[in-house]
Order: C-alpha cells, then sequence, then structure tokens
C-alpha cells in the first residue's frame, strides 16, 4: 500500500465519528482498484478501532462516484481480471459487513458502483445536487439485491432495468435517502446526524448493525455479479 499514491482521506476519530472521503475528484471518484482496496483496508482498520463508533462516507469534489473506473475493464489480461473482480467482491462485502453504522453523505452523483455504494450504506444523506442512476444497464449487470432491501422489488427493478436519473427530492420519496439539503448544509446534517448514531455505546451499535447485516440475507460468498 505504501508505493500507492492514496486516493482516500480518512479522518481522526472525533466523539465516536470518522470520515471517509473518496479523493479522486478529478475522476469524479470513480472506484478503480486502488481505491476499492484502500477502502477496504480502510475499513477492517477501523472496524477494530475501539475509538471508532461511526463511518461517514463522502467524496471529494462535485461528486459523490461516478461508479467504477470503466477503463480497467480494457486490460484483458487474466491476471489482472482476476485482481479486478476479487478487489470488486472484497469491497462490496467489507461495506456491506462492516460492523459498525456507515452513513453516506451523497454530495453530488452516485451512478453505477457510486450508487451501490451510497446503498450499501445504513443511513444516506443527500445534497440538493445528489442524483442517483444506473447507466450500466444498458452493457453490463447491475447490482440489485441491496437495492431491493432498501426500497422494494418493485422500485428496484424500475431503477436497474431503465437506467433511469433519479434526482434528490424523487430519491427522498422513493425512501433511498433520508434527508435532502443544500449543497452547503450536507456536512453540517450528516455531522448531527453522525453524533446521534455516537451517542450510544459501541456494543450497542455492533450488535444493531450485526441484525442489519443478518436481516439482509446476503451470504458471504456471493460475487459481485451475483449481488
Amino acid at each position: 500500500m505504501s508505493s500507492i499514491e492514496p486516493v482516500i482521506a480518512v479522518s481522526e476519530p472525533t466523539d465516536g465519528v470518522v470520515t471517509l472521503t473518496l479523493n479522486r475528484p478529478e475522476r469524479k471518484n470513480a472506484l478503480s482498484i486502488a481505491l476499492r482496496d484502500q477502502v477496504s483496508d480502510a475499513l477492517d482498520a477501523l472496524a477494530v478501532d475501539e475509538r471508532v463508533r461511526v463511518v461517514v462516507l463522502t467524496g471529494a469534489g462535485s461528486a459523490f462516484s461516478a461508479g467504477f473506473d470503466l477503463g480497467e475493464f480494457e486490460d484483458a489480461d487474466p491476471e489482472h481480471q482476476r485482481r479486478l473482480w476479487a478487489s470488486s467482491d472484497r469491497f462490496h462485502h467489507t461495506v456491506l459487513r462492516f460492523p459498525l453504522p456507515v452513513i453516506a453523505a451523497v454530495n453530488g452523483a452516485a451512478l453505477a458502483g457510486g450508487f451501490d455504494l451510497a446503498v450499501l450504506a445504513d443511513i444516506r444523506i443527500a445534497s440538493e445536487t445528489a442524483w442517483f442512476a444506473h447507466p450500466e444497464q444498458a452493457w453490463a449487470d447491475v447490482v440489485y439485491r441491496p437495492l431491493r432491501d432498501l426500497v422494494g422489488g418493485g422500485v428496484a427493478r424500475d431503477l436497474v432495468l431503465t437506467g433511469r436519473r433519479v434526482d434528490a427530492r424523487e430519491a427522498l420519496a422513493l425512501g433511498l435517502v433520508t434527508r435532502v439539503v443544500a449543497p452547503d448544509e450536507i456536512a453540517a446534517t450528516t455531522g448531527a446526524v453522525a453524533a446521534s448514531v455516537a451517542a450510544a455505546p459501541r456494543a450497542v451499535l455492533r450488535r444493531t448493525k450485526a441484525k442489519i447485516v443478518a436481516a439482509a440475507g446476503i451470504a458471504e460468498d456471493l460475487t459481485t455479479l451475483e449481488l
């Protein structure tokens, strides 16, 4: 990890809250192999840090995340493809199964894998500039089960089959997000929600999160393409 340029930023815990920022603003925080691995490594470390009770996920710049870095799919080398999908599988399960609450501060576009990342969080707070879509439905498999768990089968099928754009207000109506705030208020609002969650004892939060993960009913050996 030391020879790879950091593409995330992780704050020090403050009253139990840590902010993990996707930090590739020049690429709209596209989820490269390196970024996915760094997020997974960071969450693994935070999971065993007794100072941590809540993690906030957000993106640097104007986007939450534009999804997977499509340029990485062009390399057909078998070892590269193995690493690409292994990184993806680990990333999805690490976020889904993180043993403490995760809050997504969706500060802008959340597309494809970025949409998935927001859905894998426990709570989503959106800026008025946020929007969601699965444009990859036109050429690739779409992650379905975590979205279905969140909004129900009817809405999930509509979103994954059409790839249509959902703005922040519609996302609120659909139950994709719980709050929509002005862009300059998302940090403060997310911080207040995180503080209210972090007021609970860490052990209680871990037990509650274990119930959330169990209720999702997603087997640990499912690959990204099976989700």
